[in-house]
């Protein structure tokens, strides 16, 4: 089920719009640029919760990571 929405465009806008009718499809255009940029925002969003969730996490002791390295080359 769809519904309609509306919004207000400039005059001269319209007009082009209006000319372009027979070559492009208005609707399908409008459609996947609004579904196109409501998944980059969403997509932003989650990046912007996990960077929020990474900052919360507990830091590592310094040399952590290189002593997990040298663990595990000494382990071969």
């Amino acid at each position: 089920m769809s519904v309609t929405v509306s919004f207000r465009v400039p005059r001269e806008l319209k007009r082009k719009m209006d000319e372009l009718r027979g070559e492009i499809n208005w609707s399908r255009e409008l459609r996947e640029f609004v579904e196109r940029r409501i998944r980059e925002y969403e997509q932003l969003r989650a990046i912007s919760e996990l960077e929020e969730a990474i900052k919360s996490l507990p830091t590592s002791p310094s040399g952590t990571a290189a002593g997990y390295v040298r663990e595990d080359r000494d382990s071969s």
